[in-house]
């Protein structure tokens, strides 16, 4: 992080103001849906209605997209979110007898 001092203008005596850091915004992560042979269509709907809150069309999207294209992405959010919404689709995956993978990755800007 680099620092950037202020001048108070008009005193004519140059005071320098506080250090000012620039701050960064935060990195976001991607949640990723992974395919698998054996997790019902149904479920991965499910999932993504619960944890992401989507509608039926939406979940509907993202799961065929999973299921075409071998993962697609549920959504993008900072890191302790993504990594909550990952950790409660995989609980929830586990619990009900699914192989369904989610998994979260750094989004890298262009």
């Amino acid at each position: 992080m680099s620092t950037e001092k202020k001048r108070k203008e008009g005193t004519g005596h140059g005071v320098e103001l506080q250090d000012r850091q620039k701050v960064e915004p935060p990195k976001k992560f991607k949640v990723i849906l992974h395919n698998d042979d054996y997790t019902p269509m149904e479920f991965v709907v499910l999932v993504l209605m619960d944890v992401f809150n989507y509608g039926i069309h939406r979940a509907h999207e993202v799961m065929l997209q999973v299921h075409e294209q071998g993962k697609g992405i549920a959504g993008v959010f900072p890191k302790e979110i993504a990594w909550m919404k990952t950790k409660k689709c995989n609980k929830y995956a586990q619990q009900h007898g699914h192989p369904f993978l989610v998994t979260m990755e750094t989004e890298w800007l262009k």
